[in-house]
This record gives structure tokens, C-alpha cells and sequence, in this order.
């Protein structure tokens, strides 16, 4: 099985009483074992709770059946794929004769807006499901990163991930009209002025976290723990938990008085939850997005790094193909490589096979990394000269000793640890490098090496 059925924040079992509240807006279906609820690529038009029997849910995988979750009585299915896509991501089939509530798409977001307990776990299971979505893309993208890299995979990379970006912009308008009409649903509690002011916050508090930075460490702990204080003042009983969604979004007393003077009694206290489970879903919904519009990217940089579908020897721009390897490596460079491009203006396009170039870039740039043990900088510079191009790639790590100098090219040479490196990466480049009627070049001393790639704009 894919996932572990003890994750509840993913598979939560309503209870009697929503079950009933839900049956107001569907009705019960029969299922023989084996038999559909529906399969994977259909139209996504009902959202099912199990009432007896079992219903398991799979998913084809690299061509391959495998059972993602088996649902038992309270527990339900069909929801993700209505709010996003509209179409069914997984097979879900009865296992044992079962009986299941059917609900259609309409009275389903009508069941969702009437405000009940139930609704709120339907929502987070959503929000989390999304993000589960969000963690078998990044196995995906580590797939590319090994090294995988093929047309098939390519696309089979980016499909799911555009459908993921568009799922996730689905999934954050739905919740945010769910959440609206929860709040009209609740009138008594939140009268129009005070359920304006509070929908006036959580609109500020989803601007800032589009565009303000992010707090150092210490000074997110410092605004947790007053603004904590703060809550706990005003006879919030767990704000210690909705503090770390408040800061991070923005909030603080000052913004929060204002709403405390005018909702008395009960409605501050669950105007707040309202407001921190709003801006946590909206959240997760912000990490799928940018998570698959980074694995978008680098399928984009991996389909142009391979340089798949095109001939190869062709017109190769060097600063495309060494941002490329940059992407690909970003994984090694982004705990502490700094990365300076001095870049020259208008360079040529060089006639050169481009796939080839880019292990050149891809073994220089992790060979300065180890070199820096992962920290420190790498500057890299491209100039020209008459018909040629040079690029130099210089870091500032411990170097390389003057005696060993002048075999760093040879074949199975290395001053690595065993099983570290083969010894082959530059004999790769050098051979690279004169498969191009290039040269290369070493100059080495503590704390900067520099690595020059002479390579002539036209081939012979």
C-alpha cells in the first residue's frame, strides 16, 4: 500500500451524526465485490461516503495496479477530483458487498456550506491530500535527478504537474467560496460588520504571505510566544497553537484588538480558529503550487539540458545550458554555494553538441561543491575572443596541490575517498572538451581554482 491508513489527517471517519446530516443531500447505492464506483480518467462527478462494506481505491503506477487505501464505513472518497480536475485520478471498487452514499457535485457543495463539523474535516483531508499529491511529484522529481532523464519521463513528469497547478488553483478558489458561505451560513455568530472585519483580515494576512519575507527563526519564535501571551489574555484557551499560522500570516495584537473589542463571548474564539484553518489550508494550497510549478521547471530545464526531440550538433546558447545545470544541481547548491554569473553581453551561439557541453558544466560545477565541502562561492564567467568562446568556472575551496595537478585529467584519478568518485568526470570533460577542438585548462591555489573552457564558435 502507498500510504499508511493510520493517517488521519488524510482518512478521517465521519461520525454517525454527519453521516445522516450528509445523507439529507444524496442517496444509497449497492455494490456487488469487484464491482466500480469509478474507474481512473472518468469524469469526477460524485463525492461517496462508505455506509457498510469496503471500498479500495487504486491507482496505476508506472503501468502497474497498486492500492493506495481501503475505506471502511464513515469514510469517504471522490472528493479531491470534483473540486480540481473533474476528473478521476484513482479506480475505487467494492471489495465486499457494500452500500455507499452517493451525493452529486451541486448538493455536495451545498452539504459542505451548511457549516458543520463535519465540513472541516472534509476540508483538511482535502488540503492534506493535495499536499500528499505535492510529496509523490518530488519522487518524481528525484527520479530526475538520478539521473533518469528520457522523453517518457520528461513528459510523464510534466503532465501531472501542470494538472497539479491547475488542480491546485481549482482547489484554492473552491475553498475560498466554501469558506465565504460558511461564514453567511453563520450569521448569528459573525452579524455582517463583524464578518466583514474579519474577512478584511484574512484577505490582508493572504497578501502578506504572497509577498512579505519570511521571519529569521528567533524573531518567529519571539512573535509566537507574545503573541501567545496575548491569546491566552484573552481567555484563549489553545492559542499556543494558532499562533505560529497568525504570525506567519502576519497577525499580530495589533491586528487582532480591533476584532476582540467587537466580537464578544464565544465569537472571538472561534472567529480565530476560523480564521488559522483558513490560512493553513490556503497554505498547503500555496506549497502544491509551488512545488509543481518547480517541477514544471525542471522538466523544462531537464528537456533543454538533454537537449530531447532535437538534432546534435546544432546552435547551443552556453548561458541556457549552464542555467540548466544550475537547476539540475540545485539541490546541492542551495545550503550554502553562493552562485556569481558574469556573464558576457551578447554572446554567440556556439555550434556544438549541447548535451555533451552540459556534462561538461554539470562535473565542473559539482566537483567545486565537493571542493567547497557545500560552502562557499562559485563564480562563473564566459568572454570573447575571435571565434572563440571562454568560460571560466572558479570557486573558492581548498584547492588543488601543485604535484597532482597534472593528472587531474587522467582516466580513474582521483583524490577522493573510495567509493566517493571513479576518476572519470574530467577525463569526461577533457574528452568532451577536444571533441569540440577546445582546450581546458587548471590554475589552483587555496581558496580559488579556476577551470577555463576555451571552445570555437564553428566547428570544422
Amino acid at each position: 500500500m502507498l500510504h499508511d491508513p493510520e493517517q488521519l489527517e488524510l482518512f478521517p471517519k465521519l461520525s454517525d451524526d454527519e453521516v445522516q446530516r450528509l445523507a439529507a443531500h444524496g442517496r444509497p447505492v449497492e455494490f456487488a465485490p469487484g464491482e466500480l464506483l469509478f474507474k481512473e480518467g472518468d469524469p469526477a462527478c460524485h463525492f461517496y461516503v462508505v455506509l457498510e462494506g469496503q471500498v479500495q481505491i487504486t491507482k496505476r503506477i508506472h503501468g502497474k495496479e497498486k492500492i493506495l487505501i481501503t475505506h471502511g464505513a464513515g469514510e469517504f472518497t471522490g472528493d479531491l477530483p470534483m473540486f480540481v480536475s473533474g476528473t478521476a485520478t484513482v479506480t475505487a471498487r467494492a471489495i465486499v458487498p457494500s452500500r455507499v452514499l452517493e451525493i452529486e457535485l451541486a448538493a455536495f457543495r451545498q452539504a459542505l456550506a451548511d457549516c458543520s463539523p463535519g465540513a472541516a474535516s472534509i476540508l483538511t483531508a482535502m488540503a492534506a491530500r493535495a499536499q500528499d499529491l505535492e510529496t509523490q511529484l518530488r519522487h518524481q522529481e528525484k527520479l530526475a535527478a538520478l539521473g533518469k532523464l528520457s522523453a517518457g519521463l520528461a513528459h510523464e513528469l510534466n503532465n501531472p504537474a501542470a494538472a497539479g497547478r491547475r488542480a491546485a488553483q481549482q482547489l484554492r478558489e473552491a475553498l475560498l467560496a466554501v469558506q465565504s458561505r460558511m461564514l453567511d451560513v453563520c450569521e448569528g455568530l459573525f452579524p455582517p460588520p463583524q464578518r466583514l472585519l474579519l474577512v478584511e483580515l484574512q484577505q490582508q494576512a493572504l497578501a502578506h504571505r504572497l509577498g512579505a519575507p519570511r521571519l529569521a527563526p528567533l524573531e518567529q519564535s519571539d512573535r509566537e510566544d507574545a503573541l501567545a501571551d496575548w491569546l491566552a489574555d484573552h481567555e484563549i484557551a489553545d492559542g499556543w497553537k494558532l499562533a505560529p499560522t497568525l504570525v506567519t500570516s502576519g497577525i499580530g495584537p495589533d491586528q487582532l484588538a480591533p476584532l476582540a473589542d467587537q466580537l464578544p463571548g464565544l465569537a472571538f474564539p472561534e472567529a480565530l480558529r476560523w480564521l488559522s484553518e483558513t490560512l493553513s489550508l490556503t497554505g498547503l494550497v500555496d506549497e502544491v503550487e509551488q512545488s509543481t510549478a518547480r517541477i514544471s521547471q525542471l522538466v523544462k530545464a531537464i528537456k533543454s539540458y538533454t537537449y530531447m526531440d532535437q538534432a546534435p550538433l546544432q546552435e547551443v546558447d552556453v548561458h541556457e545550458g549552464i542555467e540548466n545545470t544550475l537547476t539540475i544541481l540545485h539541490h546541492k547548491l542551495k545550503y550554502g554555494v553562493t552562485i556569481v554569473r558574469e556573464y558576457a553581453e551578447d554572446l554567440p551561439r556556439l555550434c556544438a553538441y549541447g548535451s555533451e557541453l552540459n556534462q561538461v558544466w554539470t562535473n565542473l560545477i559539482d566537483n567545486a561543491i565537493d571542493a567547497m565541502n557545500g560552502k562557499g562561492q562559485i563564480t562563473i564567467r564566459t568572454s570573447l575572443y575571435p571565434d572563440t568562446v571562454l568560460v571560466e568556472l572558479i570557486d573558492t575551496g581548498s584547492g588543488i596541490p601543485p604535484d597532482i595537478q597534472p593528472r587531474i585529467f587522467e582516466p580513474f584519478f582521483t583524490t577522493k575517498g573510495v567509493g566517493q568518485g571513479s576518476g572519470l568526470g574530467l577525463d569526461i570533460v577533457r574528452r568532451i572538451v577536444a571533441h569540440h577542438r577546445g582546450s581546458i585548462r587548471v590554475e589552483s591555489q587555496p581558496g580559488h581554482t579556476r577551470f577555463k573552457v576555451c571552445l570555437p564558435i564553428r566547428q570544422p
